[in-house]
């Protein structure tokens, strides 16, 4: 059973920074397409960020290009992303997710078959 558990979330002002960490178990962690995706309040869900499988190759929305940073420890079967610089418009619940494309990369929510359960993620003034 595949099973993703982000953490890391939590409150920070404008101008901050957090580090989410997804741990993934019960499939071979380095086949797999990684990526980031968030949903604010009363809002559809949104890319954040994915990172191929060797982790060498990673594409960013274009609102968090040049703030916040994916990467992946295929030994320890875990994806971080690390946000610097945050907005307030950077609220939301940020969710992790696995796939198997059949490119490089994958931005749609629907190339993803797994899902962690969220992590908040608010940003004061």
């Amino acid at each position: 059973q595949v099973q993703l558990v982000e953490s890391g979330g939590g409150l920070v002002q404008a101008g901050g920074s957090l580090r989410l960490s997804c741990a993934a178990s019960g499939r071979t962690f380095s086949s797999y397409v990684m990526g980031w995706f968030r949903q604010a309040p009363g809002k559809e869900r949104t890319f954040v960020a994915t990172i191929s499988r060797s982790g060498t190759s990673t594409y960013y929305a274009d609102s968090v290009k040049g703030r916040f940073t994916i990467s992946r420890d295929n030994a320890k079967n875990t994806v971080l992303l690390q946000m610097n610089s945050l907005k307030p418009e950077d609220t939301a619940v940020y969710y992790c997710a696995t796939g198997s494309p059949k490119g490089l990369l994958a931005i749609r929510d629907n190339e993803y078959d797994y899902w962690g359960q969220g992590t908040q993620v608010t940003v004061s003034l």
